[in-house]
Protein backbone atom coordinates (compact mmCIF):
# COMPACT_ATOMS: atom_id res chain seq x y z
CA UNK A 1 0.00 0.00 0.00
CA UNK A 2 1.10 3.62 -0.55
CA UNK A 3 -0.56 6.83 -0.67
CA UNK A 4 1.33 10.29 -0.10
CA UNK A 5 1.02 10.29 3.71
CA UNK A 6 2.43 6.76 3.84
CA UNK A 7 4.81 5.28 1.33
CA UNK A 8 6.75 2.13 1.59
CA UNK A 9 10.02 2.58 0.90
CA UNK A 10 10.97 0.99 -2.67
CA UNK A 11 13.69 -2.24 -3.36
CA UNK A 12 17.03 -1.36 -3.41
CA UNK A 13 17.09 -2.22 -7.27
CA UNK A 14 16.56 1.77 -7.55
CA UNK A 15 18.81 3.18 -4.52
CA UNK A 16 21.27 4.26 -7.07
CA UNK A 17 18.74 6.79 -8.37
CA UNK A 18 18.02 7.79 -5.32
CA UNK A 19 19.07 10.08 -2.15
CA UNK A 20 18.40 9.76 1.04
CA UNK A 21 18.65 12.93 3.62
CA UNK A 22 19.14 12.40 7.29
CA UNK A 23 18.06 14.93 9.76
CA UNK A 24 15.24 17.11 9.20
CA UNK A 25 15.48 20.25 10.62
CA UNK A 26 14.86 23.42 8.60
CA UNK A 27 17.91 23.13 6.52
CA UNK A 28 17.59 19.41 6.00
CA UNK A 29 14.18 19.82 4.92
CA UNK A 30 15.23 22.81 2.52
CA UNK A 31 17.69 20.46 1.36
CA UNK A 32 14.73 17.12 0.15
CA UNK A 33 12.82 19.35 -0.79
CA UNK A 34 15.22 20.90 -3.58
CA UNK A 35 16.34 17.18 -4.18
CA UNK A 36 11.76 16.43 -4.89
CA UNK A 37 11.50 19.75 -6.72
CA UNK A 38 14.58 18.78 -9.14
CA UNK A 39 12.75 15.16 -9.28
CA UNK A 40 15.08 12.84 -7.29
CA UNK A 41 13.62 9.40 -5.47
CA UNK A 42 14.14 10.99 -2.11
CA UNK A 43 14.00 8.90 1.01
CA UNK A 44 13.90 10.71 4.68
CA UNK A 45 14.11 9.68 7.83
CA UNK A 46 14.56 12.17 11.18
CA UNK A 47 15.07 10.80 14.67
CA UNK A 48 11.60 12.86 16.07
CA UNK A 49 8.34 11.80 14.32
CA UNK A 50 6.41 14.63 12.06
CA UNK A 51 8.94 16.26 10.69
CA UNK A 52 8.79 14.75 7.32
CA UNK A 53 4.92 15.05 7.14
CA UNK A 54 5.15 18.19 4.87
CA UNK A 55 8.14 16.41 2.61
CA UNK A 56 6.00 13.47 2.30
CA UNK A 57 2.71 15.28 0.90
CA UNK A 58 5.26 16.91 -1.92
CA UNK A 59 6.06 12.99 -2.96
CA UNK A 60 9.33 11.78 -0.49
CA UNK A 61 9.21 8.62 1.16
CA UNK A 62 9.45 7.94 4.39
CA UNK A 63 11.53 5.58 6.02
CA UNK A 64 10.88 3.99 9.69
CA UNK A 65 13.77 3.41 10.50
CA UNK A 66 17.73 5.01 9.57
CA UNK A 67 18.46 1.76 8.74
CA UNK A 68 15.86 1.65 6.15
CA UNK A 69 16.77 5.02 4.84
CA UNK A 70 20.24 4.34 4.09
CA UNK A 71 19.73 1.17 2.59
CA UNK A 72 17.09 2.46 0.16
CA UNK A 73 19.81 4.76 -1.48
CA UNK A 74 23.00 5.01 -3.00
CA UNK A 75 23.97 8.31 -1.58
CA UNK A 76 23.28 9.75 1.92
CA UNK A 77 23.13 13.34 3.03
CA UNK A 78 23.35 13.86 6.48
CA UNK A 79 22.59 17.74 8.10
CA UNK A 80 22.08 17.44 11.67
CA UNK A 81 23.06 19.54 14.78
CA UNK A 82 26.71 18.21 15.09
CA UNK A 83 28.89 15.08 14.64
CA UNK A 84 27.63 14.64 17.98
CA UNK A 85 24.17 14.00 16.16
CA UNK A 86 25.60 12.34 13.23
CA UNK A 87 27.44 9.92 15.03
CA UNK A 88 24.65 8.67 17.10
CA UNK A 89 22.97 7.95 14.03
CA UNK A 90 25.79 6.50 11.63
CA UNK A 91 28.19 4.56 14.02
CA UNK A 92 24.83 2.59 15.17
CA UNK A 93 25.38 -0.81 14.42
CA UNK A 94 22.67 -1.67 11.93
CA UNK A 95 22.92 1.76 10.09
CA UNK A 96 26.43 1.06 9.90
CA UNK A 97 26.14 -2.33 8.33
CA UNK A 98 23.54 -1.12 5.80
CA UNK A 99 25.88 1.59 4.55
CA UNK A 100 28.61 -0.28 3.52
CA UNK A 101 29.72 0.07 0.11
CA UNK A 102 27.48 3.09 -0.24
CA UNK A 103 28.24 7.05 -0.03
CA UNK A 104 27.81 9.52 2.74
CA UNK A 105 28.04 13.17 2.17
CA UNK A 106 28.04 15.02 5.42
CA UNK A 107 27.04 18.56 5.46
CA UNK A 108 26.78 18.79 9.65
CA UNK A 109 28.72 21.66 10.75
CA UNK A 110 31.32 20.96 13.13
CA UNK A 111 35.46 20.71 13.28
CA UNK A 112 38.14 19.86 10.83
CA UNK A 113 39.20 17.15 13.42
CA UNK A 114 35.59 15.52 13.85
CA UNK A 115 35.28 15.39 9.91
CA UNK A 116 38.74 12.86 10.15
CA UNK A 117 37.75 11.38 13.04
CA UNK A 118 34.29 10.05 10.93
CA UNK A 119 36.14 9.65 8.14
CA UNK A 120 38.46 7.06 9.76
CA UNK A 121 35.58 5.71 11.00
CA UNK A 122 33.75 5.51 7.54
CA UNK A 123 36.99 3.92 6.18
CA UNK A 124 37.14 0.88 8.23
CA UNK A 125 33.25 0.82 8.23
CA UNK A 126 33.40 0.41 4.24
CA UNK A 127 31.58 3.47 3.77
CA UNK A 128 32.58 5.74 0.88
CA UNK A 129 32.61 9.27 2.71
CA UNK A 130 32.86 13.35 1.70
CA UNK A 131 32.76 15.78 4.19
CA UNK A 132 30.90 19.25 3.16
CA UNK A 133 29.46 22.72 4.83
CA UNK A 134 26.58 24.56 3.33
CA UNK A 135 27.72 28.27 3.66
CA UNK A 136 24.39 29.79 2.87
CA UNK A 137 21.26 29.76 4.80
CA UNK A 138 18.17 27.90 4.08
CA UNK A 139 16.60 30.23 1.64
CA UNK A 140 19.46 29.95 -0.97
CA UNK A 141 18.92 25.99 -1.16
CA UNK A 142 17.42 25.17 -4.69
CA UNK A 143 18.45 28.38 -5.55
CA UNK A 144 21.25 30.17 -7.52
CA UNK A 145 22.70 31.71 -4.44
CA UNK A 146 23.32 28.58 -2.77
CA UNK A 147 27.19 27.77 -1.39
CA UNK A 148 28.08 24.33 -0.80
CA UNK A 149 32.05 23.21 -0.61
CA UNK A 150 33.13 19.75 -0.19
CA UNK A 151 36.67 17.53 0.68
CA UNK A 152 37.29 13.77 0.29
CA UNK A 153 37.66 11.94 -2.90
CA UNK A 154 37.63 13.72 -5.90
CA UNK A 155 36.35 10.46 -7.61
CA UNK A 156 33.70 10.11 -5.21
CA UNK A 157 32.84 14.09 -5.73
CA UNK A 158 32.28 13.41 -9.39
CA UNK A 159 30.31 10.38 -9.21
CA UNK A 160 27.54 12.15 -6.93
CA UNK A 161 28.02 15.63 -8.22
CA UNK A 162 24.91 15.59 -10.65
CA UNK A 163 22.31 14.34 -7.87
CA UNK A 164 24.15 17.35 -5.18
CA UNK A 165 23.64 19.98 -8.72
CA UNK A 166 20.20 19.19 -7.51
CA UNK A 167 20.17 21.42 -4.96
CA UNK A 168 21.37 24.54 -6.69
CA UNK A 169 23.96 26.93 -6.44
CA UNK A 170 28.07 26.47 -6.75
CA UNK A 171 30.05 23.84 -5.57
CA UNK A 172 33.28 23.65 -4.51
CA UNK A 173 35.82 20.75 -4.23
CA UNK A 174 38.47 22.07 -2.05
CA UNK A 175 40.78 18.89 -1.95
CA UNK A 176 41.24 15.43 -1.15
CA UNK A 177 42.10 16.31 2.75
CA UNK A 178 38.64 15.19 4.73
CA UNK A 179 38.49 18.01 6.68
CA UNK A 180 39.43 20.96 4.80
CA UNK A 181 35.34 21.57 4.03
CA UNK A 182 35.23 22.00 7.75
CA UNK A 183 38.32 24.19 8.35
CA UNK A 184 36.86 26.18 5.73
CA UNK A 185 33.53 26.69 7.43
CA UNK A 186 34.79 27.14 10.62
CA UNK A 187 37.28 30.06 9.24
CA UNK A 188 34.45 31.66 7.43
CA UNK A 189 31.97 31.80 10.01
CA UNK A 190 34.88 32.78 12.23
CA UNK A 191 34.59 36.04 9.90
CA UNK A 192 30.47 36.18 10.28
CA UNK A 193 30.18 35.74 13.62
CA UNK A 194 32.95 38.07 14.73
CA UNK A 195 31.39 40.72 12.40
CA UNK A 196 27.86 40.22 13.54
CA UNK A 197 29.46 40.71 16.92
CA UNK A 198 31.08 43.96 16.26
CA UNK A 199 27.53 45.40 14.44
CA UNK A 200 25.80 44.39 17.70
CA UNK A 201 28.14 45.94 19.94
CA UNK A 202 28.57 48.79 17.11
CA UNK A 203 24.51 49.06 17.55
CA UNK A 204 24.48 49.35 21.25
CA UNK A 205 27.32 52.61 21.71
CA UNK A 206 25.18 54.39 18.61
CA UNK A 207 21.71 53.63 20.85
CA UNK A 208 23.79 54.69 24.18
CA UNK A 209 24.93 57.89 22.00
CA UNK A 210 20.81 58.40 20.84
CA UNK A 211 21.68 56.98 17.13
CA UNK A 212 18.96 54.57 15.92
CA UNK A 213 20.50 51.53 14.04
CA UNK A 214 18.52 52.61 11.22
CA UNK A 215 20.35 55.75 10.86
CA UNK A 216 23.67 53.90 11.60
CA UNK A 217 22.93 51.68 8.43
CA UNK A 218 23.71 53.25 5.47
CA UNK A 219 27.43 54.14 6.90
CA UNK A 220 28.11 50.42 8.57
CA UNK A 221 27.11 49.32 5.53
CA UNK A 222 29.83 51.47 4.15
CA UNK A 223 32.17 49.86 6.36
CA UNK A 224 31.13 46.32 5.26
CA UNK A 225 31.61 47.76 1.43
CA UNK A 226 35.14 48.87 2.52
CA UNK A 227 36.29 45.13 3.31
CA UNK A 228 36.71 42.83 0.50
CA UNK A 229 39.22 44.79 -1.18
CA UNK A 230 40.67 44.82 2.22
CA UNK A 231 40.77 41.68 2.30
CA UNK A 232 42.53 40.74 -0.94
CA UNK A 233 44.76 42.76 0.03
CA UNK A 234 45.85 41.92 3.20
CA UNK A 235 45.50 38.20 2.06
CA UNK A 236 49.05 38.87 -0.28
CA UNK A 237 50.75 40.33 2.63
CA UNK A 238 49.63 37.82 4.74
CA UNK A 239 50.88 34.73 2.67
CA UNK A 240 53.88 36.96 1.89
CA UNK A 241 54.63 37.53 5.56
CA UNK A 242 55.08 41.60 4.44
CA UNK A 243 52.34 42.97 6.82
CA UNK A 244 53.18 46.39 5.93
CA UNK A 245 51.58 48.99 7.95
CA UNK A 246 52.54 52.02 5.35
CA UNK A 247 49.84 54.41 6.10
CA UNK A 248 48.25 52.64 8.81
CA UNK A 249 50.33 51.13 11.22
CA UNK A 250 49.33 48.85 14.02
CA UNK A 251 49.37 51.75 16.58
CA UNK A 252 46.60 53.90 14.96
CA UNK A 253 44.63 50.48 15.35
CA UNK A 254 45.25 50.46 19.27
CA UNK A 255 44.16 54.03 19.43
CA UNK A 256 40.97 53.75 17.75
CA UNK A 257 40.61 50.44 19.47
CA UNK A 258 41.38 52.86 22.98
CA UNK A 259 38.67 55.13 21.87
CA UNK A 260 35.79 52.55 21.59
CA UNK A 261 36.30 51.02 24.88
CA UNK A 262 36.71 54.20 26.74
CA UNK A 263 33.01 55.18 25.01
CA UNK A 264 31.41 51.49 25.62
CA UNK A 265 32.42 51.77 29.56
CA UNK A 266 31.30 55.12 30.17
CA UNK A 267 27.98 53.77 29.03
CA UNK A 268 28.20 51.06 30.92
CA UNK A 269 28.41 48.56 27.84
CA UNK A 270 30.32 45.62 27.99
CA UNK A 271 33.83 46.21 26.13
CA UNK A 272 35.41 42.87 26.46
CA UNK A 273 35.52 41.89 22.83
CA UNK A 274 37.55 45.11 21.63
CA UNK A 275 39.67 44.92 25.01
CA UNK A 276 40.66 41.70 23.87
CA UNK A 277 41.29 42.89 20.22
CA UNK A 278 42.88 45.93 21.58
CA UNK A 279 45.19 43.81 23.97
CA UNK A 280 46.31 41.49 20.63
CA UNK A 281 47.31 45.06 18.68
CA UNK A 282 49.47 46.03 21.96
CA UNK A 283 50.99 43.10 22.49
CA UNK A 284 52.42 43.43 19.00
CA UNK A 285 53.37 46.82 19.52
CA UNK A 286 55.50 45.60 22.85
CA UNK A 287 56.44 42.43 20.78
CA UNK A 288 58.67 44.78 18.31
CA UNK A 289 55.79 45.79 15.35
CA UNK A 290 54.62 49.30 16.19
CA UNK A 291 55.10 50.01 12.05
CA UNK A 292 53.47 47.39 11.07
CA UNK A 293 49.92 46.75 9.84
CA UNK A 294 47.43 45.08 11.61
CA UNK A 295 48.18 42.23 9.55
CA UNK A 296 50.86 40.98 11.77
CA UNK A 297 47.79 39.76 14.18
CA UNK A 298 47.75 36.79 12.13
CA UNK A 299 50.83 35.92 12.25
CA UNK A 300 51.25 36.68 16.36
CA UNK A 301 48.09 34.41 16.50
CA UNK A 302 49.43 31.70 14.87
CA UNK A 303 52.50 31.52 17.03
CA UNK A 304 53.24 28.61 18.92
Amino acid sequence: MSSNTDRTVASSATAALSVTVLGLGPMGRALAGAFLDAGLRTVVWNRTPGRDDELVGRGAERAMTAEEAVAASALTVVCVVDYDASDAVLRREPVAAALNGRTVVNLTADTPARARDTAEWAAEHGVHYLDGAIMTPTTTIGTPHGVFIYSGPRDLYAEHRPALDALGGSHTHLGEEIGRAAAYDVALLDIFWTAMTGYMHAVAIAKAEGISARELLPFAQGIGAILPPVFADTATEIDNDTHSGEGNPITSAASSMAHIVHTSEAHGIDASVMRAAESLARKAIDLGHPTDGFTRIAELLGRH
